[in-house]
């Protein structure tokens, strides 16, 4: 429940956007949590009609391209395999089934809380190969560090992890080079900074002028960063400001970093929407080549396609919003979804099927 004072506090916050909001401002809250509270909050109704708000690239299931989808739906089918993976990815459709179908069809799926879990998995059942998913962005890939360095230090011969971490500087530097995706600033995501910090994005404000404003995920926290990007954009300033002190700092988390670097190495990677982007994932280093399941085990696909009629890639560009594409609501269900942003809990589709009044 909202208490009073901070009733108080969100009506100033509102009353000081429209004062300074001298036209239209298009803001993109990278984050998909960001997403998700602002329409669980009705932030989008305590705003001035000038300004819009759009999703960005910042759920990583939806990011994750189609072909690694069908690459983790492979490996579910292989003798003696037991993929552990988080929650969401299990009902994204792949080219020909999911991984919820396919646990249907036999394939042994589980799903964990962490990478530690599967470790464990592994541990207690010599006899399985054990492959976790790894799909994230900064702020879980050195917890999957971690975990490969305990699978080694126990000399495990069973535990893999299949590698789709992806790192976000460098999809946003992508974006904005590449695509028609046109904002006024960003909502830069509170938990991968707390690990890369507010000064990773000193090179996007040089490159392309954009005020970029590191956020929380409460009411107050968002409209303060409105707030602050706003009075960029009427000035004509570009900045990166910090509202999220409480957890991140100019430099972010170096320790968790260096943990990250010392098992995983920059690489290109693939990206749904975004396609192929230079040293924007992670891959296993070769010292744990025994740990990477790419390395370890033969993945046969056939060739990936899209689903038909998704608009997913669009929107996660922020060229197009969920009632854009003609699947959104009627074919396209959180019970029937055709596209990862209809089923992430992170998913723009998902934040607008729950929250977005639709009928």
């Amino acid at each position: 429940m909202i208490r009073q004072n901070e009733k108080d506090a969100v009506k100033r916050l509102s009353k000081a956007i429209e004062a300074a909001v001298s036209g239209p401002v298009r803001i993109m809250e990278v984050c998909g949590t960001h997403t998700m509270s602002i329409f669980r909050h009705g932030i989008r109704s305590l705003l001035p009609g000038k300004i819009e708000l759009v999703s960005g690239p910042g759920c990583p299931v939806c990011v994750t391209s189609q072909e690694d989808i069908d690459r983790m739906i492979a490996l579910s089918s292989l003798k003696d395999v037991t993929v552990a993976t988080f929650g969401d990815l299990v009902r994204v459709p792949g080219s020909g089934k999911s991984l919820a179908q396919a646990r249907a069809e036999g394939a042994d799926v589980q799903i964990v809380y962490s990478p530690s879990d599967a470790l464990d998995m592994a541990l207690k059942n010599r006899h399985k190969k054990v492959v976790f998913l790894g799909v994230g962005f900064e702020t879980t890939a050195p917890t999957v560090a971690a975990t490969l360095l305990q699978a080694r230090a126990a000399k495990t011969d069973n535990f893999f992890v299949y590698s789709c971490h992806k790192l976000m500087p460098p999809a946003l530097d992508a974006l904005f080079e590449h695509t028609d995706a046109k904002v006024d600033g960003l909502i830069c995501p509170g938990h991968v900074s707390t690990i890369i910090g507010a000064s990773a994005y000193e090179p996007i404000v040089r490159r392309f002028g954009l005020p970029c404003v590191v956020a929380g995920f409460e009411p107050l926290d968002i409209l303060t960063a409105i707030l602050l990007l706003v009075r960029q954009h009427s000035k004509g300033e570009a900045r990166v400001e910090n509202c999220y002190e409480r957890a991140v700092s100019q430099k972010g988390n170096e320790r968790a970093r260096a943990l990250m670097y010392k098992v995983f190495e920059p690489k290109g990677a693939r990206w749904r929407g975004l396609g192929e982007i230079d040293e924007s994932g992670l891959s296993i280093r070769d010292e744990f080549s025994n740990l990477d399941a790419e390395k370890r085990f033969e993945i046969k696909t056939c060739e990936s396609e899209e689903p038909k009629g998704c608009m997913c890639g669009q929107i996660i560009r922020a060229e197009a919003t969920p009632p854009d594409c003609p699947l959104f609501g009627k074919r396209c269900t959180p019970a029937t979804p055709v596209g990862p942003c209809m089923v992430s809990s992170e998913g723009t589709c998902s934040a607008y099927f729950r929250y977005g009044n639709h009928a």
